[in-house]
């Protein structure tokens, strides 16, 4: 090989090894392009809809507590939402729940039933529960101060003869506790005024909600004897949740968890109670009044003629009486006989 060639070649090759270099300090030198993509914030929705603020089940009447409004994507708005702007909250109040609506979702105009409408009643009570109507007066129901919504006691009064001389006693009994109104008279909301506040009426009927059992009860109260209501406080009663977790009706939770806990407290609150009843009896009011029931009088036992007791006098005395000494009273059920003292049966 001639020099001529060997120069070439060395010159190719150190052109080459140049070159070489000279791309490798270019490629490390120059930063790599970077495809940004640049995400533009789309307009924000200024619609807002009803949602519920917790979970609300079939039969709830809805408070100014129970729906807010939130903004909701326009995409997934319905024409069966309520929109603010075009809805009343005040006109919602009082309506009741017919489709269950799970916490934060929307209420729409077909899962709610208003005061007036058909199946409002239907829909406003609690699984297996009862609506039963109870005739009252001007006294006998707080002077016209319960609305639908609150909740009551039930209370009996009656005039008890019994077989003997004197008057009757007279007891009354609270005989139903914790029971829900759901309407008066054939009204299902509160009346209000201008301002917004409540207007006290009087009216003739309750409606109350019942277990069927506790309807049979009532039922059979109407003949014994009046009705009169006796309102309940909102707060709750911790004597009576004792009561209960003693009793084993309502069950304590296992667990820590506060929704349990929450949730105990409002089955408690919401069912109505048939045990425990007071009694009070005309002794309790005025001396002049029966304790008990009038025992029968001693005719016929062999004894005519013998003094019957006066009303508070103790059961095993009588007064002396012209041609009789001391006599005892001696009951046998509701049979009474007087004895003399010293005498004979």
């Amino acid at each position: 090989m001639d020099g001529r060639k060997i120069i070439l070649l060395v010159g190719a090759l150190v052109i080459a090894a140049i070159t070489a270099f000279m791309a490798r300090t270019l490629m490390l030198g120059s930063s790599a392009p970077v495809a940004g993509a640049q995400v533009q914030a789309g307009p924000v929705s200024s619609v807002k809809v009803l949602v519920a603020t917790r979970a609300l089940p079939v039969g709830t009447i809805l408070g100014p507590d129970s729906m807010r409004f939130q903004p909701w994507p326009e995409e997934l708005i319905e024409n069966a939402y309520h929109l603010e702007g075009k809805t009343d909250l005040k006109a919602l109040q009082g309506t009741v729940v017919r489709f269950a609506v799970p916490a934060g979702q929307p209420i729409a105009q077909g899962s709610l039933v208003r005061p007036g409408d058909r199946g409002f009643l239907a829909a406003a009570l609690g699984p297996g529960m009862r609506a039963v109507t109870v005739p009252v007066s001007a006294q006998s129901a707080v002077a016209g101060f319960v609305f639908p919504g609150d909740r009551v006691d039930l209370i009996l009064t009656q005039s008890v003869p019994g077989g003997g001389d004197g008057p009757p006693l007279k007891a009354s009994e609270t005989v139903l506790r914790n029971l829900r109104v759901l309407a008066t008279d054939q009204r299902v909301d509160n009346q209000t005024d201008e301002a917004g506040k409540s207007v006290v009426s009087t009216y003739s009927t309750v409606t109350v909600e019942v277990t069927p059992r506790i309807a049979e009860k009532i039922a059979v109260a109407q003949t014994v004897g009046d009705l009169s209501l006796s309102l309940r406080s909102i707060a709750d009663n911790t004597a009576e949740l004792e009561e209960a977790i003693a009793s084993g009706e309502v069950s304590v939770p296992q667990t820590d968890d506060p929704r349990a806990e929450k949730a105990m407290l409002a089955s408690l609150a919401a069912r109505p109670i048939e045990a425990r009843s007071s009694v009070s009896t005309g002794a309790d009011v005025s001396r002049f009044q029966r304790s008990s029931v009038p025992g029968r009088s001693a005719e016929g036992s062999g004894n005519v003629g013998a003094p019957a007791a006066m009303p508070g006098m103790a059961p095993g005395a009588a007064p002396v009486s012209g041609g009789m000494g001391p006599v005892v009273r001696v009951s046998r059920g509701t049979a009474v006989t007087a004895v003399e003292v010293g005498g004979k049966k």
